[in-house]
């Protein structure tokens, strides 16, 4: 029973972080999120509704600068304050926005929202298990070793539920009479922002494919679907 206790507390260890993630994450975007109301936007999202024939699509703002869309737990559908901006601003177009929000679409309806919270939590029990272990046999390069396998794994899941996300929104966009030229020309000047900042990578770009890769993987699925 004790060799097993490093897994059950680990476990444990797991279900307490899933818990309080989802808490800590409703508390924030509450305090800092109102409803998007922009008339312009209206238009584009109610054909995103239309398309998934539901009544319509809502948005909320979540007031930080980073640039950056985000889907909850709970499948509610954020865009940040900075994000707007470029959009108020001319830099970032409605049907660009609405990639974005078809994006975010595609990881409630494909369960990645919850799975990630899980997969954080679960991610946070590995590493503890493994450092554990680990350290048994490898002092000082077990909690090394752990971190680096654990983030490997993160990074591999966070990349498939991106391009599953951006399948699911080109799909939806292309149902929309939208089309997937706002969707591809979106993330290209994503990369330029990037580039904009000395190479600090704004927050849409982070643990994601590469640009490249992602407008190439949507250009195949156009191809096929055609």
């Amino acid at each position: 029973m004790i060799r097993f206790t490093p897994i059950l507390l680990a476990v444990l260890y797991a279900y307490v972080m899933y818990r309080f993630s989802v808490w800590r994450t409703a508390q924030e975007l509450d305090a800092k999120s109102t409803e998007l109301a922009d008339p312009k936007l209206k238009k584009i999202t109610d054909r995103l509704a239309f398309a998934l024939d539901i009544p319509r699509v809502r948005v909320n703002i979540y007031e930080i600068d980073p640039v950056n869309g985000l889907a909850a737990p709970d499948g509610r559908i954020f865009i940040t304050r900075g994000f707007y901006k470029k959009f108020q601003e001319g830099d970032v177009t409605a049907e660009e926005l609405a990639s974005v929000i078809a994006h975010e679409l595609g990881h409630v309806a494909l369960g990645h929202t919850r799975r990630r919270m899980i997969d954080f939590s679960g991610q946070n029990a590995l590493r503890t298990a493994l450092a554990m272990v680990l350290g048994r046999f490898l002092p000082g390069a077990g909690v090394w070793i752990a971190n680096m396998l654990t983030t490997l794994l993160a990074a591999r899941l966070s990349r498939g539920d991106e391009y599953e996300a951006d399948e699911y929104a080109a799909a939806l966009l292309i149902k929309a009479g939208i089309g997937t030229s706002p969707q591809k020309s979106l993330f290209s000047k994503l990369e330029k922002l990037t580039q904009s900042n000395g190479g600090a990578a704004p927050a849409w770009l982070l643990s994601h494919p590469k640009t490249a890769e992602r407008i190439d993987a949507i250009e195949k699925l156009e191809a096929r679907w055609q």
